[in-house]
C-alpha cells in the first residue's frame, strides 16, 4: 500500500490514518468538516489535499448510520482500488450497500477493537490498535487485493487480524461493547442526583464501572441505532437477573428462616455466574486469563512517585504484570496496586519495605 485516502478524520480515522503515515504511506484526509481534517493533517496524519486519481485505500471512519452512504458516493466516484470502513456495526451497512446495488467485490467491512472515551483527531494515537483485535468480515464475494490491502493496513497499526461473519460480530460486539456501556451508563445515572456526601465516598470499584458512561451519547446514539436487535436481546437477559436479584435482596429482609435462605442462595446464585463468567475475559495480550497477587503501596500524590516504585520493581527483579491506582478521599494520597506474579509478590513487598515504602496488608 502506497496510498490512502480516509473519510472521516475522528478518533478512529486519524488514528489509523497517524499509524500509516508514520510508515511512509501518503495519507490524504477528508471529513464533512474541513477544520477537523486539518486539525488531523497538522498532527501528522497526512495531508487534507486531494489526491489526483484513484488511491490504494478508501477508509471510510464515518458513523455507522452514515457508512453505507460514504462508501457509495466513494465507490461509484472509484476513488479507490479498494475500499473498508471501521464502524462498530457490520451487517446493516453491507446490506445498505446492497440494496443500492452496488459491486461490493472491492469492499470489506472491518473494526477495530480499541478506542477511548474522547473523540476527535485531537484524541487520536497512532498507537491506539496496538496489540488489539481487528475484526474482518470478508464474504465469498470479497477480492483477494482487498483482503490483502486490510492485512496490510491492520500491520501498520500493529492489530491482530480476526476473521468473522459481519452478522456474528454484531452480535459479539452487542454482548462485549454496547450493552456493558448502556450498563455502565446505568449505574452512573445513579449517582446525578444522589447526596453529595454518598458521591464522596466513591472508590476504585465505581470509577471501574462506570468508566465508560462518560463517552459522546451522541456518538453511542448512532452505535446503537445500528445494532438495536442485539443489545436489546441482551438487556432483556439482564433484566431477567435484575428482577430475579430484587427478588432475592427482598427475600433477605424477611423474619422467615426458609425466604432468607432462598434469598441468600439466589444472590449466591448470580455472583457465581459473574465469577464465571469474568474468569473467560482474556488476560494480557489476549491470553488466557491468569491469577496475579497485589501488593499494595501507599504513596503521596507527588510528582515521580510512580517513576520510583517501578524503578525499584526492577531493582528487585521484578516485572509489573499490571498497575491500578485508587485515590485517596480528600487527600493527597493514594494506594498503587502492583499485579505480579503470585511468587514474586513476597520478593517485591521486601524490596519494597526496605526501601522506605510503606506496604499495605
Amino acid at each position: 500500500m502506497r496510498t490512502a485516502l480516509v473519510i472521516g478524520t475522528g478518533l478512529i480515522g486519524t488514528s489509523a490514518a497517524l499509524a500509516l503515515a508514520q510508515r511512509g504511506v501518503v495519507v490524504h484526509l477528508t471529513d464533512h468538516d474541513p477544520e477537523q481534517a486539518r486539525t488531523a493533517a497538522a498532527l501528522g496524519a497526512g495531508t487534507d489535499g486531494a489526491p489526483e486519481g484513484p488511491v490504494d485505500l478508501a477508509i471510510v471512519a464515518a458513523p455507522p448510520a452514515h457508512v453505507a452512504t460514504v462508501l457509495a458516493d466513494a465507490m461509484r466516484r472509484g476513488v479507490a482500488r479498494g475500499y473498508l470502513d471501521v464502524a462498530s456495526v457490520k451487517g446493516g451497512p453491507r446490506r445498505e450497500l446492497e440494496a443500492l446495488g452496488l459491486d461490493l467485490t472491492a469492499y470489506l467491512g472491518t473494526h477495530p477493537m480499541s478506542g477511548r472515551e474522547k473523540s476527535g483527531p485531537l484524541a487520536a494515537s497512532g498507537d491506539l490498535f496496538e496489540g488489539r483485535p481487528w475484526v474482518l468480515t470478508p464474504t465469498r464475494d470479497t477480492d483477494t487485493e482487498v483482503l490483502n490491502l486490510a492485512l496490510e493496513l491492520v500491520s501498520h497499526c500493529r492489530a491482530v487480524p480476526v476473521v468473522m461473519d459481519a452478522d456474528a460480530h454484531d452480535r459479539a460486539v452487542a454482548l462485549v461493547s454496547h450493552m456493558p456501556h448502556l450498563v455502565s451508563s446505568m449505574v452512573a445515572a445513579r449517582l446525578e442526583n444522589a447526596e453529595e456526601a454518598a458521591v464522596r465516598l466513591c472508590g476504585q470499584g465505581i470509577r471501574d464501572v462506570t468508566r465508560i458512561a462518560a463517552s459522546d451519547p451522541r456518538m453511542w446514539i448512532d452505535i446503537l441505532s445500528a445494532n438495536p436487535g442485539p443489545v436489546a436481546d441482551l438487556l432483556a437477559d439482564v433484566s431477567a437477573d435484575l428482577d430475579e436479584t430484587v427478588r432475592a435482596l427482598r427475600a433477605l429482609q424477611s423474619s422467615d428462616e426458609a425466604k432468607r435462605r432462598d434469598g441468600s442462595a439466589g444472590i449466591e446464585d448470580v455472583l457465581r455466574r459473574g465469577n464465571a463468567g469474568q474468569v473467560r475475559v482474556p488476560g494480557k495480550h489476549g491470553s488466557a486469563p491468569r491469577v496475579y497477587e497485589t501488593v499494595a503501596v501507599l504513596i503521596d500524590d507527588q510528582p515521580g512517585q510512580l517513576a520510583r516504585i517501578f524503578a525499584d520493581a526492577g531493582l528487585a527483579g521484578v516485572n509489573i504484570e499490571d498497575v491500578r491506582i485508587e485515590h485517596a478521599t480528600g487527600q493527597q494520597a493514594g494506594l498503587v496496586q502492583l499485579m505480579v506474579e503470585p511468587k514474586a509478590a513476597p520478593v517485591l513487598s521486601a524490596a519494597l519495605r526496605e526501601r522506605g515504602w510503606a506496604i499495605r496488608q
